[in-house]
């Protein structure tokens, strides 16, 4: 690689196992792969996105290679080392490093893509400037619009949870300032079964939110009290013995898609 131009003179605090963000994955990320599997139905929207004409991909906050698209040449950038080791052998080592100071050079890349991952950035908008200034294409980003976040069935059990997701997550208008040029923000619909367990892919499975590992794996269940959280799961147990969940939600069991508030967001 060329010597990097960066500018960025961002200062990030990381945790003892390299995280940067505020995650520490060396203590909550040991089974994160086991519930975050890439969904094909999701990978195929970022391909997508990505252009026929990007042979070269950087990945930012790659964690353990979910979405990584394989027929191209990928660099996966990661500084959290729990991450790096779960990445399964088919897929390129990550490079240590964080999105607010990546160490290529300008135009390095035809596209570059960061799944979850923006949100738990020390500095949002110096991370997506940095992936704009290595990148000759497109930057795909898949996050969470916070605006439609608490619109999920799960605030009724989980407000804490929610807010906590809603106020980490940036605003669209922010992530598309941050790029500039010309900016898409397309919805993203879940499937009913989707491998991806973030909190809305159980929009009609809602006894997985009752398992420990898979909340685990939704780092906002992380930003709550023990007792906050031990209160929601009850609650939500109780409402799923009963039938009041299926009598308020039961037709989601049946629905082929959710759209919520995963977006996809396409700079060009």
């Amino acid at each position: 690689m060329p010597k990097t131009t960066s500018t960025t003179k961002t200062c990030t605090t990381r945790a003892a196992d390299g995280s940067a963000g505020d995650v520490d994955y060396g203590a909550v990320g040991s089974t994160y792969s086991s519930y975050r599997q890439p969904d094909p139905r999701i990978a195929a929207l970022i391909e997508q996105a990505l252009g026929d004409a990007a042979t070269t991909v950087l990945n930012v906050g790659a964690g353990a290679g979910s979405y990584e698209p394989t027929g191209r040449r990928v660099t996966a950038l990661e500084p959290s080392q729990s991450m790096r080791d779960q990445r399964p052998a088919h897929l390129p080592r990550a490079v240590d490093g964080v999105a607010e100071q990546l160490p290529f050079a300008d135009g390095a890349f035809d596209a570059s893509m960061a799944t979850f991952s923006i949100h738990q950035w020390s500095d949002v908008e110096a991370g997506l400037r940095e992936m704009r200034r290595v990148t000759r294409g497109p930057v795909v980003i898949l996050t969470c619009d916070p605006g439609a976040v608490q619109d999920f069935w799960l605030v009724d059990y989980a407000p804490e949870v929610l807010a906590t997701e809603a106020r980490r997550y940036p605003a669209m208008d922010r992530i598309a300032t941050a790029l500039g040029g010309r900016v898409e923000v397309l919805p993203v619909p879940i499937p009913w079964d989707c491998r991806d367990g973030f909190n809305e892919a159980y929009y009609g499975r809602p006894e997985m939110l009752l398992v420990p590992a898979a909340r685990t794996a939704c780092s906002a269940w992380g930003f709550v009290s023990a007792e906050s959280a031990a209160a929601s799961v009850a609650a939500l147990r109780a409402d799923l013995v009963s039938g009041v969940w299926d009598a308020r939600y039961g037709a989601l069991r049946r629905q082929a898609v959710y759209e919520g508030s995963l977006r996809l967001v396409v700079a060009r």
